[in-house]
């Protein structure tokens, strides 16, 4: 018979992984309990990062849907359930790992779809989502001016060719 306490921490645990929108677990073998909170204030608000039981954490994703995480839910595992920008996540995550070689992703999942350690590394090698709409706003924007100019141009010729008439004929006058 399940404990009361199992069962609320495998309930929290599922609850954690249908309202996240991506999830990455992470071996945190080697880091102490101060890089640990340093890991957590890098993520900041945009995640939460969770160590768990391996039991619970791979019955909680099961219950979600994402029992292909299972699979990697051994050793000292830790999970970043990303609530915000799942880049901003995996970036924190890489940065912080450059410094802590302790620190190792192990995979992810996104939008129900498992993610590879380098899947997650190519997702925090992306630029942040409001860089990409600036850059697509800014690609729109220049066909935009492109196509003005292109329907502007015939007019301008017209205008500058009955100009050079006019000065030709006032010059044979």
């Amino acid at each position: 018979m399940a404990r009361p306490d199992k069962v609320a921490a495998v309930k929290a645990l599922t609850e954690l992984f249908r309202s996240s929108s991506a999830v990455l677990l992470t071996e945190y073998r080697g880091l102490s309990v101060g890089q640990l909170k340093e890991l957590r204030r890098a993520l900041g608000d945009n995640a939460t990062y969770t160590v768990a039981k391996n039991t619970l954490a791979s019955i909680a994703a099961k219950e979600a849907g994402l029992e292909f995480l299972s699979e990697d839910l051994t050793g000292p595992t830790a999970l970043a359930f990303v609530t915000g920008e799942p880049v901003d996540a995996a970036k924190a995550l890489r940065d912080f790992a450059k410094d802590n070689k302790a620190l190792v992703v192990k995979s992810g999942a996104m939008e129900g779809q498992k993610l590879s350690a380098e899947a997650v590394k190519q997702l925090a090698d992306l630029e942040s989502r409001d860089v990409l709409l600036a850059k697509a706003a800014g690609g729109m924007k220049a066909k935009l001016v492109q196509a003005a100019y292109m329907f502007k141009a015939p007019a301008v010729k017209t205008v500058r060719t009955v100009d050079a008439l006019r000065e030709k004929q006032e010059q044979a006058a």
